[in-house]
């Protein structure tokens, strides 16, 4: 589940780049703007939420 959320994120975060850049200034480009942002948001709290337990590490 973690690695297809991290596909997601990488995917999204690509998409949104691209979109900047290629597409031009227009009300498409903002919504496809907002979806990926969206994606973006929704999987990095899919993974804050599977994170693993903190609880006995000593790396601090």
């Amino acid at each position: 589940m973690k690695s297809l959320l991290w596909l997601v994120l990488f995917a999204a975060l690509a998409a949104n780049v691209f979109l900047s850049i290629a597409v031009e200034e227009s009300g498409l480009r903002i919504a496809l703007s907002a979806v990926a942002g969206v994606t973006v948001l929704a999987s990095g709290v899919g993974l804050w939420a599977l994170r693993g337990s903190r609880e006995g590490r000593s790396d601090m």
